[in-house]
């Protein structure tokens, strides 16, 4: 079995190439550069130095969101266009699940979070069982508090990762009243070997789609939708007030 990974759903950007049980390839980087600048050239140069040929894919395994808008619509856009052009299926992985699969085999809970601005994280909690990842709590929106309130409650002690973790650090140290860790540098961020290998799970349990079926999962609106629709419910009171103080006039 050969997958194809691709990461863009953060900062980091990441692809790698997963053949049965060995890591073929893996490029990541986490700089200044947009995906669009950075993704199919790194694709690109991860190919040619293992001389991969697309076609003998299996599949496509695709961070599936939530994240970055922009950087889930770059990498959901490259893994449709690989499976229409290949006739390959998308697997598409939860990206926090993909984070947590870093720290595969870990004692504890293991809670990824990625910063979703407005003192939210995106964030899941997850623990290993007998070698097989187990989902605790499924990947949401929340509050920082809500979180440390969540990991309070299991009681047992959590390693923390993801670009959240590092944003609210100070917080999260107010708040957790159970024993908790954070990852190393080399396992805090979005890597597509981790997203390859868990990809491989689901790729066994039939759970894949078609490239013109899959679409990222945002968890929640855009900041352009938020603000459309902020404006649309203002404008809609203000015709309502009109509409009261005409029928006063009269």
């Amino acid at each position: 079995m050969k997958i194809l990974a691709i990461d863009s759903s953060g900062l980091v950007a990441s692809v790698a190439v997963l053949e049965d049980d060995v890591l073929l390839a893996e490029y990541t980087v986490n700089y200044k550069k947009t995906h669009s600048q950075t993704l199919l050239p790194m694709l690109d140069a991860a190919a040619q130095m293992i001389e991969l040929d697309l076609n003998t894919l299996d599949a496509v395994a695709v961070a599936g969101g939530p994240g970055s808008f922009t950087g889930l619509r770059i990498g959901s856009a490259t893994a449709k266009g690989l499976g229409l052009a290949l006739g390959k299926p998308l697997i598409s992985v939860p990206t926090t699940a993909a984070l947590a699969y870093n720290l595969y085999d870990a004692e504890g809970f293991i809670c990824p979070m990625m910063d979703a601005r407005r003192s939210q994280v995106y964030t899941g909690i997850y623990r290993f069982e007998n070698h097989e990842m187990k989902t605790v709590l499924e990947q949401k929106a929340m509050s920082v508090e809500d979180a440390a309130a969540e990991l309070n409650r299991l009681g047992g002690p959590a390693i923390l990762l993801g670009d959240g973790m590092a944003v609210y650090k100070e917080k999260l140290e107010e708040l957790l009243k159970v024993p908790f860790s954070a990852a190393p540098p080399h396992l805090s961020r979005q890597r597509a070997g981790a997203l390859a290998a868990l990809g491989v799970c689901y790729f066994r349990e039939g759970r894949v789609c078609t490239a013109a079926e899959h679409k990222p999962d945002y968890l929640r609106l855009s900041q352009a939708e938020r603000e459309r629709l902020e404006r649309q419910k203002a404008e809609s009171q203000t015709e309502k007030r009109k509409d009261g103080s005409n029928g006063t006039d009269s």
